[in-house]
């Protein structure tokens, strides 16, 4: 039975700005790459979306958010948006991981059932989770954690490493037993379009909350200080 309902996703978390809608059953989707962009953008990028496809914020059945990890400020301003809309039409959101959109664009363009997602997290370190295919959708082993490369604990098997920790790490990622690395530009960053793809499952299991609801994930409290040199 296709699926009907009508949501709009947004991503801010990394470098990457983007926003997608789901409508009639088409996916379209608006992405840039706007490190210091994302408050300018992602509005704008909502509203082209809506005006395309003719239909109105007010019909729209849930918004759907990426929560983290990320960038604090990415994070903050995702976060901040959502909720904003959610209040003002009424909506229900669902919030999703950046690190699970990138395992389900793994799975989507690279056929990938099992999947390392690995964010870099600065300060030499990096956010990560893995992911196994179960019934279409990727389902986190374990849980989400901030480490270095090297405090990273897989499952046994072969993993395929994705997401902009590949860029950074990608020599110590390729070091460990069973990872190999996914380098192209779609791998890099979590976006809205896969969100949606997530979103179905959400929606399906009920898994809605209340604008006041929805919250962020940073996984640390100190990303934005360093330590101050001795």
């Amino acid at each position: 039975m296709p699926f009907r309902m009508k949501l709009l996703a947004i991503d801010t978390v990394t470098e990457a700005c983007s926003a997608a809608l789901l409508y009639n059953g088409t996916l379209t989707e608006r992405y840039e790459v706007t490190p210091r962009g994302h408050s300018q953008r992602i509005l704008p990028m909502v509203e082209e979306l809506l005006d395309e496809a003719g239909l109105p914020a007010a019909q729209l059945d849930a918004v759907v958010m990426d929560r983290g990890p990320g960038s604090f400020t990415g994070v903050r301003i995702g976060v901040s948006v959502a909720q904003g809309l959610a209040f003002a039409l009424d909506k229900p959101v669902i919030a999703l991981s950046s690190l699970a959109a990138l395992a389900q664009a793994a799975y989507r363009e690279q056929g990938c059932e099992q999947v390392l997602s690995v964010i870099d997290a600065r300060m030499g370190e990096v956010y990560w989770g893995h992911y196994r295919l179960e019934q279409g959708r990727m389902r986190l082993q374990g849980k989400e954690a901030v480490s270095p490369v090297d405090g990273i604990l897989v499952q046994a098997g072969c993993w395929q490493a994705t997401g902009s920790g590949c860029e950074t790490w990608s020599e110590a990622l390729n070091g460990l037993a069973g990872i190999t690395c996914i380098r192209t530009e779609e791998a890099r960053y979590p976006r809205a379009a896969a969100l949606l793809e997530l979103a179905r499952f959400e929606w399906e299991a009920g898994n809605l909350l209340a604008a006041e609801q929805a919250q962020p994930v940073y996984l640390r409290d100190n990303v934005a200080k360093k330590p101050a040199p001795p």
